[in-house]
């Protein structure tokens, strides 16, 4: 049996293309986990979008700016100008925003944006109640717990994809359509705010077949993550809290950030990151972020989850500060894609979401802009494959497909050097001799006779580092540090 639509996720992206795929077509949803572990369920500040036609010019050039200007213009105007009758459409599909007192949109605003326009659902749970809201729009199959460990590619057509389901055991499926909204890389760094199943293996796949990755060195940090917990992802604390008044201090209840920018918590993600690790490395002082401006029932309305999650560790908040540090949070590069969401070069495969990369997020994404990037290039590459109504023959497709071994002996050992690699050399500031340190013992470990998916999540550290060494000056998230005299 042949797919119309294979696609390879089930966050935002993958799940708001499954709904726009008319219940007609014979649609398989992989899964890599449960559905719910995704970056999408964890999202907790809320979706961008323009506020009306007027705000769309703002909008782009917010966007450019906290992007350092590197970004995809064209792609940019793509998601400003879609997100208004994007929003409407899940609105009108029974979706529901909070509201404010009068009855209408609330809008919030977060850093580096000039007005409010964030939207969010259930206080702080945006990404959870639009999942929960996707899932339950989904009329096609999914599939859990089945892992990609190849693309069927031959001659610039994507026949379908190869996938585990359980350790010893792959399954095949061939699709006229492959639509790649696996997300990004989180869990190849020791610090991160991601789902656990979130690692970069189909982009290790991109590198292995030779498809283009983009930007692959532009990595964002965010700056606020709860810092009292040992377990690698660490708890989101949203950009939302400092856009609604929360800042942050030094031990001392110094607000350092003024120090660094005019903006203080309100600058973009990479300065704010790059201004406490800097700050902390000078001054060895902890930082903590200060709820003193909030009212507690206020407080207890707007973020209830995270207000939960923090009374169940024993804080009593907005009274008490947190203690923060950055962690890594998002990719802006990724698959290389067209302006309709197509991975170069292909002829039916696509890309959407935080795993592609369409030059609209530049060297640092816009807060919020990712849920609406996974609204808007999801209904891109599923108008565009309907439109040009792609078939393969799938006896075409006479490439040996080989059998891999899921997992080895060591390389559990392997994954964990790996993340302290990726952290300590190829974080929030970066030095070339330790960079290109990192990739000499990339190459070793891929030599190693070591299990599939960490083979693939090496690939992908190994793009992550050359494009950093060839990136010789500092660019938004990409921070290289100057050789001392």
């Amino acid at each position: 049996m042949v797919y119309d639509y294979i696609i390879i996720g089930s966050g935002i992206a993958g799940l708001n293309a499954a709904r726009l795929i008319p219940k007609s077509k014979k649609v398989l949803i992989l899964c890599k986990k449960s559905p719910w572990e995704c970056n999408t369920f964890y999202a907790q500040g809320g979706i961008a979008t323009a506020v009306d036609d007027t705000d769309i010019s703002d909008h782009i050039q917010d966007t450019l700016t906290a992007g350092a200007n590197y970004n995809d213009k064209e792609a940019v105007e793509v998601l400003s100008k879609n997100s208004l009758e994007c929003i409407k459409d899940l609105i009108d599909n029974g979706l529901e925003f909070d509201l404010n007192d009068k009855g209408e949109l609330a809008f919030t605003k977060e850093a580096a944006h000039s007005r409010s326009r964030i939207l969010h659902a259930d206080g702080d749970a945006t990404g959870r109640m639009m999942h929960l809201f996707l899932l339950s729009q989904c009329k096609h199959d999914i599939e859990t717990n089945a892992v990609v460990n190849d693309l069927l590619i031959k001659d610039d057509i994507c026949y379908g994809v190869q996938y585990f389901v359980s350790e010893t055991e792959e399954k095949t499926a061939y699709a006229h359509n492959t639509i790649i909204a696996s997300g990004g890389i989180g869990s190849i760094y020791k610090y991160h705010t991601n789902s656990t199943a979130i690692a970069g293996e189909i982009q290790g796949i991109c590198a292995e077949k030779g498809l283009a990755l983009k930007d692959m060195e532009m990595m964002q940090f965010h700056p606020t993550v709860f810092k009292g917990t040992s377990f690698a992802r660490k708890t989101l604390l949203s950009e939302a809290l400092r856009g609604e008044g929360a800042y942050i201090v030094d031990e001392n209840n110094y607000r350092f950030l003024f120090d660094y920018h005019k903006d203080g918590e309100l600058a973009p993600r990479d300065v704010v990151a790059r201004a406490i690790f800097d700050y902390f490395h000078k001054t060895k002082l902890l930082i903590y972020l200060s709820f003193d401006n909030f009212e507690k029932t206020f407080f207890r309305k707007r973020f209830p989850n995270i207000y939960a999650n923090l009374d169940d560790l024993g804080y009593d908040l907005p009274f008490e500060k947190v203690p923060i540090s950055p962690a890594f949070h998002y990719a802006m590069g990724g698959i290389q894609t067209d302006i309709n969401a197509k991975v170069l070069k292909m002829k039916n495969l696509y890309a959407i979401g935080e795993a592609a990369c369409s030059g609209v997020h530049g060297a640092n994404r816009l807060a919020s802009n990712s849920l609406l990037e996974g609204i808007v290039f999801s209904k891109i590459a599923v108008s565009n494959s309907m439109e040009e109504n792609f078939k393969i023959s799938y006896e075409n497709y006479t490439s040996i497909i080989k059998s891999y071994v899921r997992n080895q002996n060591i390389d559990k050992d392997i994954k964990n050097i790996l993340r302290k690699i990726m952290w300590d050399n190829a974080a929030i500031v970066r030095e070339e001799s330790k960079l290109n340190d990192s990739l000499k013992q990339i190459e070793t470990f891929l030599k190693e006779d070591v299990g599939r998916l960490l083979f693939l999540r090496l690939l992908t550290a190994k793009s992550i580092l050359i494009a950093a060494i060839d990136r010789k000056k500092s660019l938004g998230a990409h921070f290289i540090k100057e050789k001392q005299c």
